[in-house]
């Protein structure tokens, strides 16, 4: 069998002299009748799951989508993490939904949704759940549904309620307040991964956290401090990403993926973009779109190159020159020595940053590589080993990050090619998963086999992104304002408020701050100089020249 990125006397290029055609005549055009098609079907997938939730399920957390009935938290056994991290006895699939109801243009049921979370929702619950869940299903949909409802200057139009005060703002706020004693009692200042509702942090709660789940808090956070005019939460979120920055290596600049909050010792040593790391770097550049701290963009500038550094490996161009497509792998963070063969498929959210920074080129790779393992699978398994080509671990439940990156390509480039992905993504989800009452997770991603689960994120993001990529007319895309997701795919738009504090620097003068200096020419510019590489010529051409996508094919065993 082949091994991918080991040296070689010849390039492997030289496999794919034949025709190289077949990508352009399968990819090159998508008639509108088929996009209009496309959109009503991922417009049924969501209404099919939601429906069945409000039916089976609601209040509960979730739904069981193949024995049709709710989920709660597993109260019988509290070491249950996989489940009692995300359900908190807070109807968790209503609420992560709220604004999805209104992309999809359903604003009467948007109305009933916001009610029903007004008038049932308490977060008084004896619930211990993972603070970073919290932060970015329950706080974050909060905030946005709170936005849509009082700004008049949304898309949507006045999709206001008459009666609103507020009330949703309050429940996020009484949350967040729920969520600060995570942040106590920690000697680093980077916050316990768990918290009780009622009774804060337990005595015996452990002391390590993941890089993702301790430092990607800021942008809820900071939106509800600018809100509220209270700096507390921004602090004390800011104040974790400035405790984990200053924990990395000297030598790469990388950091680790699990951390002890006590010692600041490095628990698990592992840096790469997925599971434990992805969206602490993505919302250093979200937080700096949304709030202008030139500090976020500073680190994230200089983790970027770490990354690129140590973590990237390949050609160095996406879409020229010969040798191995570009991959990022798992390095440990001391020594940028490569620790395993895999790749899990948060990292497919990566695509998708890289689009936010420019750097539309090399997500045209990036996407490929996952685009190819869902074409072998139909799914992306949770874990890949790119050198043995087969999966590591074969469970998909339902991960909106793929989705994801193919609707930002597709507004950076209008290239018809991710419209066949986003089809063939639905038309997988709608083989593979649909059951009796809604979508399941696939247990096995070779034997289709099932869990009965369907996670919230599945109905807030996957069918949210899905529906966009097919909605060439949106509000999202017609407005003058613009708009940003955050990690769970909640709606937060780019707005001049929330560049300003009504209290002073949270942190002057203080010691450990990345500088203009850390960074490799030392100057603060966003790098937008990729952004028009992709010529008009190009755009209704393949993204990827065919050649490489069939290299890429061929890596991960597709012939």
């Amino acid at each position: 069998m082949i091994f991918f990125y080991t040296s070689r006397l010849s390039s492997y290029l030289s496999l794919f002299e034949g025709d190289r055609d077949e990508y352009d005549r399968r990819y090159s055009s998508f008639p509108d009748t088929l996009k209009l098609k496309m959109k009503g079907m991922a417009k049924d997938m969501f209404f099919f799951g939601y429906d069945n939730y409000m039916k089976y399920a609601f209040p509960e957390d979730e739904l069981n989508p193949i024995d049709c009935q709710g989920r709660g938290p597993d109260v019988l056994n509290p070491s249950n993490i996989n489940i009692n991290d995300v359900l908190g006895n807070y109807s968790l699939t209503l609420i992560d939904t709220l604004d999805t109801l209104l992309v999809l243009g359903n604003v009467s049921e948007f109305h009933r949704a916001v009610k029903l979370v007004i008038d049932t929702v308490s977060f008084d619950k004896d619930s211990t759940v993972q603070v970073f869940e919290a932060n970015i299903r329950i706080l974050g949909s909060l905030i946005s549904a709170h936005i849509l409802l009082t700004d008049p200057k949304h898309p949507f139009g006045d999709v206001g309620l008459d009666d609103y005060d507020n009330e949703l703002l309050h429940l996020a706020h009484d949350l967040a307040v729920r969520l600060l004693p995570a942040f106590e009692n920690t000697s680093t200042g980077i916050p316990h991964p768990r918290v009780n509702l009622k009774s804060g942090v337990s005595p015996d709660s452990i002391n390590e956290t993941c890089t993702s789940g301790a430092g990607s808090l800021l942008v809820e956070f900071g939106i509800l401090s600018r809100l509220i005019g209270d700096s507390t939460f921004e602090w004390v979120a800011r104040r974790a990403v400035r405790a984990l920055w200053n924990l990395r290596s000297n030598e790469t600049g990388l950091l680790g993926n699990v951390v002890n909050i006590q010692t600041g010792q490095w628990v698990g040593m592992q840096s790469g973009l997925g599971a434990g790391m992805d969206s602490f770097y993505e919302y250093l550049l979200k937080s700096y779109i949304l709030f202008g701290e030139k500090e976020d963009y500073l680190m994230f500038q200089a983790s970027y190159e770490s990354i690129q550094n140590h973590l990237r490996m390949g050609r160095e161009s996406c879409n020229e020159g010969e040798g191995d497509p570009p991959l990022y792998v798992n390095v440990n963070m001391f020594n940028g020595q490569i620790m395993n063969t895999w790749i899990d498929s948060l990292q497919a959210f990566f695509p998708g940053l890289l689009v936010l920074n420019g750097d539309v080129e090399e997500a045209i790779c990036m996407h490929a590589f996952y685009y190819a393992i869902w074409k072998r699978f139909g799914a992306l398994p949770e874990r890949y080993n790119w050198q043995l080509q087969a999966p590591d671990v074969l469970f998909y439940p339902l991960r909106p990050e793929l989705v994801e990156s193919t609707y930002l390509l597709y507004q950076a480039t209008k290239n018809p090619f991710y419209l066949h992905v986003g089809m063939d993504i639905l038309e997988s989800l709608e083989k593979n998963a649909k059951v009796r009452c809604g979508y399941a997770t696939l247990h096995h991603v070779v034997d289709k086999s099932k869990e009965d689960r369907m996670e919230s994120f599945f109905l807030s993001e996957t069918c949210k992104y899905l529906y966009l990529l097919f909605d060439d007319d949106n509000p999202l895309h017609k407005s003058e304002n613009k708009y940003i997701f955050t990690t769970e795919g909640h709606v937060v738009p780019i707005d001049a408020r929330f560049r300003e504090k009504q209290w002073n620097d949270l942190f002057p003068c203080e010691e450990g701050v990345v500088t203009d200096q850390e960074t490799s020419n030392g100057s603060f510019s966003i790098n937008n100089s990729n952004c028009d590489r992709v010529s008009e010529e190009r755009r209704y051409s393949l993204p990827l020249k065919s050649v490489y996508m069939r290299q890429i094919d061929h890596m991960v065993g597709l012939f």
